[in-house]
């Protein structure tokens, strides 16, 4: 990647994971991904805000000599995780002078996961700034917009907030800032379903404090930067906002396809009441998307049949992933078939307790489905449709 200048003295010098599939093991990546660094020079001192994944090191080091840099005095971690600190070691290395800046419970976590010496590290708080002459960083720590010890940084001078995971994306581009419309929502979209989504009320109190800042540019640690703020802040508002659309969400596998066939049933049936509906084969899904329908669906119905005595395992890692996202939903039930017992929705329910959801009659039934199973899908249907029209957080 090419050391890129997005102001006369601020510098994108980051990389880019073009053929990076899968984050943590577990988050799909289609598009790859990015590790943002930022260089800021001043008259005085001159900073990094972030490293970058420990796998791209070396080519975050040629980027350092690309840019003309033989001197770092503050390297500025937002945020222990490896993918933004994993480079952190060598670069204290090579550059012995240089100071860490970052919360306290980061000096905690880089310490513990990357061994660096506490006496490396400048602890600051809210309210604090760092002077690199006629270039001014101001800090604010803003816990649980991904881990407890993430803060923000912001440069007045070139109204640059270096937002952290706060509006990034997994999107490998050549394109420094987001200019493709369409792939822009699509991919802004899907990073917060997936990062983001299960903090969403402590990042809605935050929103309105940084709405206040005189904002040029947003900077996050991953995929293109924001020129237009406005526009990536109207979208956090209305995914962290408690409203939700009329849109009924059905994640579902079937075996012999008894569960398939109940599933179309009621699809039919919410499409003849005018309500979104989108069902979702788990069946070698991409988590990825799940989450991303999750956002801000009214009402989730999960499919699945039994298996010996309880849900598929394809539900159940489904069960398990919405509820550590914590979606705002305000309906969930299941629908499904059995063979000869089990207990799959007792099995399902205790499983989402974070969405605080409320929790609808469930249509099991045993076998393939018949017109009672279509009478009884009608009745959820209309209570579906019902609930929708009278909740007014559903738009």
């Amino acid at each position: 990647m090419v050391v890129r200048k997005i102001t006369e003295r601020i510098f994108s010098i980051g990389t880019i994971d073009w053929d990076r599939r899968l984050f943590d093991s577990l988050i799909p990546l289609p598009d790859g991904t990015s590790y943002n660094s930022y260089l800021i020079r001043g008259t005085e001192k001159t900073a990094l805000i972030d490293t970058v994944d420990p796998s791209h090191e070396e080519e975050f080091i040629t980027n350092i000599v690309c840019a003309g840099c033989d001197r770092i005095d503050a390297i500025i971690i937002n945020h222990a995780e490896q993918d933004h600190a994993g480079s952190l070691p060598i670069i204290l290395e090579l550059f012995p002078g240089a100071k860490v800046y970052c919360t306290e419970k980061c000096k905690d976590l880089i310490g513990h996961l990357l061994s660096i010496p506490a006496g490396r590290v400048q602890v600051v708080k809210t309210g604090d700034s760092l002077n690199l002459g006629g270039m001014t960083l101001q800090f604010f720590e803003y816990p649980w917009i991904h881990w407890p010890e993430t803060m923000i940084t912001y440069c007045p001078e070139d109204k640059i907030l270096f937002s952290c995971d706060l509006f990034g994306s997994h999107y490998a581009t050549s394109s420094l800032y987001m200019d493709e419309p369409c792939r822009t929502e699509i991919s802004a979209k899907r990073y917060y379903a997936e990062i983001m989504m299960p903090f969403r009320s402590s990042i809605s109190k935050y929103l309105e404090p940084i709405s206040q800042m005189d904002l040029a540019i947003i900077a996050p640690s991953h995929g293109p930067l924001h020129n237009n703020p406005k526009w990536i802040l109207d979208r956090y508002k209305e995914w962290t906002s408690d409203t939700v659309k009329n849109k009924v969400l059905i994640p579902f596998v079937s075996m012999h396809g008894s569960t398939e066939r109940m599933v179309r049933m009621l699809t039919d049936l919410l499409m003849e009441r005018n309500i979104g509906v989108k069902p979702f084969n788990l069946t070698d899904a991409d988590s990825g998307l799940l989450a991303m329908e999750l956002v801000d669906a009214a009402t989730v119905v999960l499919a699945t049949p039994t298996v010996l005595f309880g849900p598929h395992p394809a539900m159940v890692n489904a069960a398990y992933l919405a509820n550590l996202v914590k979606p705002k939903t305000r309906f969930a039930t299941i629908i499904g078939s059995f063979g000869w017992g089990g207990k799959t929705i007792d099995v399902i329910q205790s499983m989402i307790p974070h969405i605080k959801a409320e929790i609808l009659p469930p249509v099991y039934i045993q076998g393939a489905p018949d017109e009672k199973t279509r009478d009884e899908l009608m009745k959820l249907a209309d209570m579906i449709a019902s609930k929708h029209a009278s909740e007014p957080a559903i738009l």
